[in-house]
């Protein structure tokens, strides 16, 4: 294993912080796995994940089963995990700027288009190479204005060359789930067989160029814009939502290490026969096809429903009680499927989102993802 320890620039007098990736196998043959724990750096269950995933990267580099390269970020935001407020951790949001840690990552698209001209042949694997060499430049010309973006683009500069990208994360109060874009569903599914997902979430545009979206999302859209050349989907990318942010438990995060390695040598990133892949739990659905459910007033929340339950529209899935006025509000389905996360406090400002629906039929437009 080789460590890497990437400096980030000093965003104040006397501070200076880094980002440490692990390096296991080795890169001779452009084969390349990249994971990432944490981006929001109060999701915790990702960072005992990690540390589950180390033990056994060590063990199969130590044996010599690693075909590649596989690169683990076992702590991806150190901005984040910086940021304790009075007691409570604020990983989510960069407070210098108010902005997601997992939005505003560089479109590739646009930028590597132009620099493109002249230079795709009719071979596919040599084109994935101009392809991605084209990525690495534009983010090197990347002039970083403050310490969280230097993040982002340290970030996806280690993961534009991969073959396959896993950001780990979880929600408030949820069953594990994935994001993906719409032309991976074949692999991710088999993803989601091994970890038992209850939800898988496809788009192809969700909005705000989020981690995972950004490294995958330029294939397809290269693809059709230069359909004379031949140009995969070269990198799958997905976001693992490892259920709800209090589930931080060796068992729980052992289990998700071994799918993950299970997958890895699924896709022949890993040497070594992969137990028998369970059943899977869920059908893909659109992300246009999530029911966000909002309070309409303040007051205190009750759930009706519990994450991995299946609601009918039409059902009680929660109420909000205003204590000033007595208002008593019904939030009720409208769609149906598996009600897949929740927040995890129980009073509610107005219009704040309570529970999330996967339903099957697309009616959403726009940005698709919460803030």
């Amino acid at each position: 294993m080789r460590l890497v320890q990437h400096a980030l620039p000093s965003p104040s007098a006397g501070v200076q912080r880094t980002l440490r990736s692990l390096h296991y196998g080795r890169a001779e043959n452009g084969r390349k796995v990249y994971i990432q724990a944490s981006l929001h750096a109060d999701e915790i269950p990702a960072l005992l994940v990690a540390q589950h995933l180390r033990e056994q990267l060590q063990a199969l580099d130590d044996a010599g089963a690693i075909a590649g390269e596989i690169v683990l970020v076992p702590m991806a935001n150190p901005i984040g995990l910086a940021q304790e407020l009075q007691g409570t951790l604020f990983g989510r949001f960069d407070l210098a700027t108010g902005i997601n840690f997992n939005r505003l990552y560089k479109h590739l698209t646009p930028l590597v288009l132009p620099r493109l001209q002249g230079k795709l042949g009719s071979d596919a694997a040599a084109n994935v190479a101009i392809i991605r060499k084209e990525g690495l430049a534009v983010l090197a010309e990347w002039e970083a204005q403050s310490e969280t973006e230097a993040l982002k683009k340290l970030l996806q500069t280690l993961a534009t060359d991969a073959d396959v990208v896993l950001d780990l994360h979880c929600d408030n109060e949820a069953v594990l789930h994935l994001y993906t874009g719409t032309p991976l569903a074949e692999p991710v599914m088999q993803l989601a067989r091994r970890m038992g997902a209850e939800a898988v979430l496809l788009a192809k545009v969700s909005g705000d160029d989020p981690f995972d979206e950004t490294l995958s999302r330029h294939w397809w859209e290269l693809a059709e814009q230069l359909p004379t050349h031949p140009i995969p989907n070269a990198c799958i990318s997905v976001t693992v939502e490892l259920r709800g942010e209090h589930q931080v438990e060796h068992g729980l995060a052992r289990q998700d290490a071994e799918a993950l390695v299970a997958w890895l040598q699924d896709m022949g990133h890993v040497a070594g026969a992969a137990p028998a892949q369970p059943a899977a739990r869920c059908a893909a659905t659109p992300l246009e096809g999530v029911e966000p459910l909002a309070a309409p007033h303040a007051g205190v929340i009750v759930f009706h429903k519990n994450p991995g339950e299946q609601v009918a529209a039409g059902e009680l899935v929660a109420e909000v009680i205003d204590p000033a006025t007595d208002q008593r509000s019904e939030l009720r389905a409208t769609v149906t499927g598996v009600l897949f996360a929740r927040v995890a406090r129980r009073y509610a400002a107005r219009g704040m989102k309570v529970a999330k629906i996967a339903g099957a039929v697309a009616f959403r437009s726009g940005k698709l993802l919460s803030m």
